[in-house]
């Protein structure tokens, strides 16, 4: 694996890390009502989505061993350029169901 390549992935699973930390203990009602947290958790996401991106320029084949990868860069996509109509609900779920997996998989493709 390239070094640029090992590097997104590290900063992937560190800001996905760091989200899971933001929100530990959180529930909706608290999430929607800490704007710092909300901020600190969509730039998170904004990093994972770019380093995605960035991964897919560079090989495309690992990428499919990320599921929903299309999705993620696409959610980068709407919290840069749609700051304005963000659901923070849609940000919650992504939080809780999908961060999991995705923290899994990045663990599972640098320990190979």
């Amino acid at each position: 694996m390239k070094d640029e390549i090992r590097k997104n992935l590290i900063d992937i699973l560190q800001a996905a890390e760091e989200i899971q930390r933001f929100t530990h203990g959180m529930n909706f009602k608290e999430y929607q009502n800490s704007p710092v947290t909300q901020r600190a958790v969509e730039r998170d996401f904004e990093i994972i989505g770019e380093a995605l991106n960035r991964i897919k320029r560079m090989d495309e084949e690992l990428l499919e061993r990320i599921s929903e990868h299309y999705r993620i860069i696409g959610f980068r996509n709407i919290l840069i350029h749609g700051y304005d109509i963000i659901d923070e609900l849609i940000v919650w779920k992504a939080v809780e169901n999908h961060l999991p997996i995705l923290i899994k998989e990045i663990h599972e493709i640098l320990n190979t």
